[in-house]
């Protein structure tokens, strides 16, 4: 009569070997996900940064181009223009304080 017991070890080593083999490449399947994960948040951050410099030069350039050209309304280029000049009289009056 054979004793189970040395192949039950057997398997069960070969079963330890099989996961630490799948923790280690998951661990490196995490690694890798979470260098892509910051190089993504990365280039988000670039692009809504990109965008709000766009946007600001889409507005400058709009407000020009009614400045410029009698077909854009008028009021609106004035409207801004009293904007940006109570908001200069604003940062004197905060300087002389």
């Amino acid at each position: 009569m054979s004793d189970p017991n040395p192949n039950i070890v057997v398997e069960l080593q070969k079963k330890i070997n099989r996961l630490i083999d799948r923790h280690v490449g998951l661990k490196q399947e995490v690694f890798r996900l979470n260098e892509e994960k910051e190089k993504i948040v990365s280039e988000l951050n670039e692009s809504t940064t990109s965008y709000r410099e766009l946007e600001k030069k889409f507005e400058n350039l709009k407000l020009s181009g009614d400045i410029l050209t009698k077909s854009g309304e008028p009021g609106e280029a004035k409207k801004r223009i009293n904007q940006i000049v109570r908001e200069i009289d604003k940062c004197i009056a905060l300087l002389n304080r």
